[in-house]
C-alpha cells in the first residue's frame, strides 16, 4: 500500500528533480563556457565538448535526482511511518 501511494510523490519529485538539475547544469556550464552546451544535433562541435557536457550533464541529473528521491521517501516515511522501499542493499 505505501508503495501505491509513495508512487504520485516519486513522480512529483523527479519532474522536480529534473528541472533543477537542468537549471543547474546550465548554472556550472556557464562556468566552464560562454557557448550555450553543445548537443549531438549541432554539426559543427567538438568531441571532446560534447562528451564532457554529456558526462557533467549526466552526474548532475543523478545526484540531483538521487538527492530528491531520498528526500522524498524520508519525509513519506516520517509522515506515513512507512518506508517506501527496502531499508538496506542486499549483501552480495
Amino acid at each position: 500500500m505505501a508503495k501505491l501511494l509513495f508512487t504520485p510523490v516519486s513522480i512529483a519529485g523527479g519532474l522536480l528533480a529534473g528541472f533543477l538539475g537542468k537549471k543547474l547544469f546550465n548554472q556550472v556550464w556557464g562556468l566552464i563556457d560562454e557557448e550555450e552546451p553543445p548537443d549531438s544535433k549541432h554539426r559543427d562541435i567538438s568531441w571532446g565538448r560534447l562528451l564532457l557536457a554529456g558526462a557533467l550533464q549526466g552526474a548532475i541529473f543523478r545526484a540531483v535526482k538521487e538527492l530528491a528521491d531520498h528526500a522524498a521517501r524520508r519525509t513519506f516515511y516520517r509522515t506515513t511511518g512507512s518506508w517506501p522501499g527496502e531499508t538496506r542493499p542486499d549483501p552480495e
